[in-house]
Parts: C-alpha cells; structure tokens; sequence
C-alpha cells in the first residue's frame, strides 16, 4: 500500500486561512495574523513615501521597486520570507516575477515591528537577512515611534541611524534623497 507524499512546508504555507501570513524561516513555519491598524498605517504611509520618490519618480530618482509583502524565496520554496515592505533597484530586477516568487534578494526592507514579531524580526530575519545579503533594512516600531536604520557592512548590520518621536525626520539610506516627517507614521 502506498502512502500519499506528505505536503511539503510551502504546501502548508500556501494553504493556511485567510488573515493568516506565513513565512519558511531557518527551515520553520512561522505564521502571525493581519496586523493591528498602527501596523497598517505606519506600513502605509512609509510605502505610499518611498513609492512616489523611488518608484514613480516624483521628487526622486524613480528608478526602483517600491512594494508592499512580497513573497521572497532566498531559497525557492524552502527560505521564505514576507518582509512588511521591500525595494530593489531596477538594473537588478528589471522586471517583476510573473508569479509571487521574488528570487532575486532586495536592496532594501522594512519591517514594521509588534508586540507579537518583533523578537522574529530581530532574531530571527535579521540574521536571515544578512545571511543572503540583502544591503539595508529598516525597522519601525509604530508603538514606541522609532525608526532603526540598518547598512549590511562585511556580513553584519551596522546602526546608521535612529530616529524617535513625532520631531524626527528621516534622510536615511537608501533613501536619503527625501525627507519622511515621521510623525506621518503614527497617526
């Protein structure tokens, strides 16, 4: 008798219920619900930002990939991660994946923190992170009002800047060629 092949981690990330976000880390299923509405905001705010200036062009270079939860395969259906916001360079990427698979490691990322990820982000994605060299990553926290910025320098991230409160405005790499007022961030 034979027994049916047993679904495969991806497999089970694809299927979990609506509302659910899944991600394949070190080899481990990690699932969390939506998020809370700051989450929603901040995540919102920063991309609809960066998008006009790096995407679109307007007041900015517009020569990226500006989106929101990509699926990033570091590792084709066995490293996944859903960062909250992610962008590459478009000589890198010239042209979107055709399914929801980005295989080529972004420029740059941004996770927005909570009570209930913010130990995954830090412990475990950073690392992930830098492991497939991904060059920047930004870490937002819409409770405590910060911002951290993140520069991958010889395998490990160095701070390059924090910013705090409702006064901070941010000129950060990879973006510093515009501002974000940060008190946009948390209605």
């Amino acid at each position: 008798m034979q027994t049916a092949p047993q679904p495969s981690l991806y497999d089970t990330l694809n299927a979990l219920p609506e509302g659910l976000t899944g991600e394949i880390l070190d080899g481990q299923l990690h699932t969390q619900p939506r998020p809370s509405g700051r989450h929603a905001r901040a995540e919102s705010v920063l991309h609809s930002k960066l998008f006009r200036g790096y995407d679109e062009g307007d007041g900015g270079p517009g020569d990226r990939w500006i989106l929101i939860e990509p699926e990033l395969h570091f590792v084709r259906d066995r490293e996944v991660a859903v960062p909250d916001i992610a962008g590459w360079r478009r000589e890198r990427l010239p042209r979107l994946p055709d399914d929801q698979r980005f295989e080529v490691v972004p420029d740059w990322l941004c996770e927005i923190l909570s009570p209930s990820t913010e130990s995954k982000d830090r412990r475990i994605k950073l690392p992930l992170y830098a492991r497939y060299g991904v060059r920047h990553v930004w870490l937002v926290d819409p409770v405590a009002r910060t911002l951290e910025a993140y520069a991958l320098v010889e395998g490990a991230w160095k701070a390059t800047g924090a910013y705090r409160g409702h006064e901070a405005v941010v000129r950060a790499e990879p973006f510093a060629q515009i501002s974000i007022d940060l008190a946009s961030l948390w209605a």
